[in-house]
């Protein structure tokens, strides 16, 4: 039976680290996952908004393979300048692609809109260049959730998102986690707000351990606190669930892919509605490559499988563990629960 890691974190996939960097008052805020050595990486995207950078180098048919990091950032446009803020840190490591004298770090990453979220954006110079340095030096393999990084600013339809993450530890002990900033169209909990989409798969109490929603005929309306806040204001393409799915499992460049779209299935367990065209759905995925898969169709089929249920755990974790902030918009679960 698959279990969790020691920390029900993506970093329990051996070498991995992640940092968090974030501003309270901006409400926003970077998160970096990165390694000793560049990594595999591949990505899928299926919301109809998504805001990227390098995503393309990644689709298995192109030559670079490996990366030093990849960046999941609040501030819409603004935040993939987090991804330069991690490649300065990087080249001043002398870490990167080598090309001659050249030294080329390559940080694919991905960003969330929290531009509406009532935190102040009244900035005189780009603030994610830098927060995405200080992510990268963060890096570690203990990091928080809920409240951080990238999920600093997060909203769903009903309740505060935030930042997420969880793993498990197949019976063949490979290991496979989840990270993810949380900040869909849809609500992640189901009307009242107590039980989590993903309910089914949690696993003990790591969020709430209130069990699956007892109500039938459940998604057939959808009520949104956010878009309310935001009206007049915005459209609907203020929203995202970007993630990241790892691995230390030897996959190709192709199976990393196919990994990534299997753990889509994830955020569409744990998100009500997912993937609309004003959603940026993304997934990242990663392997370290130590682990050689004995039977690789078998264990592919099953490495995706769980990334999924990770996935969702991750984005119900995210909501559980946000906690509240002056100038909130919405309220946190937690919140909720008492009143």
């Amino acid at each position: 039976m698959m279990h969790p890691g020691p920390r029900n974190l993506i970093t329990d996939v051996p070498g991995l680290k992640v940092g968090n960097a974030q501003d309270d008052v901006l409400k926003s805020g970077a998160t970096v996952l990165t390694a000793d050595r560049p990594f595999m990486a591949s990505v899928h995207v299926m919301g109809g908004a998504p805001g990227t950078r390098e995503t393309d180098l990644l689709a298995p048919d192109k030559s670079v393979a490996r990366v030093d990091a990849l960046v999941l950032s609040g501030g819409s446009a603004y935040g993939l300048d987090a991804c330069s803020g991690v490649s300065d840190a990087l080249r001043a490591q002398g870490r990167g692609f080598h090309v001659a004298d050249a030294v080329i770090p390559i940080v694919p990453g991905a960003i969330i809109f929290d531009l509406l979220n009532g935190g102040n954006k009244d900035w005189s110079e780009n603030p994610y260049r830098m927060l995405g340095a200080a992510a990268f030096h963060a890096a570690a393999e203990n990091f928080a959730l809920g409240t951080a990084g990238a999920g600093t600013g997060a909203l769903t339809a009903m309740l505060k998102g935030g930042l997420g993450s969880a793993s498990l530890v197949l019976p063949d002990g490979t290991t496979v986690g989840a990270l993810v900033a949380a900040n869909p169209m849809g609500s992640v909990t189901t009307p009242g707000e107590r039980h989590f989409w993903a309910a089914p798969f949690e696993i003990g109490d790591e969020f709430g351990g209130l069990g699956p929603d007892s109500a039938t005929g459940l998604g057939r309306q959808m009520e949104s606190r956010k878009a309310k806040a935001m009206r007049n204001r915005t459209d609907e393409r203020a929203n995202t669930t970007i993630a990241i799915v790892a691995t230390d499992a030897d996959l190709s460049k192709a199976q990393c892919q196919r990994m990534a779209i299997a753990a889509h299935d994830g955020i569409a367990r744990a998100t009500v509605p997912a993937h609309s065209p004003g959603d940026g759905d993304l997934v990242f995925s990663v392997s370290t490559g130590e682990r050689p898969m004995a039977a690789p169709e078998r264990d592919l089929t099953m490495i995706g499988h769980a990334a999924a249920i990770c996935l969702s755990r991750a984005i119900a974790r995210a909501v559980f563990l946000a906690r509240p902030a002056p100038g909130d918009l919405l309220p946190c679960w937690e919140t909720v629960q008492i009143t």
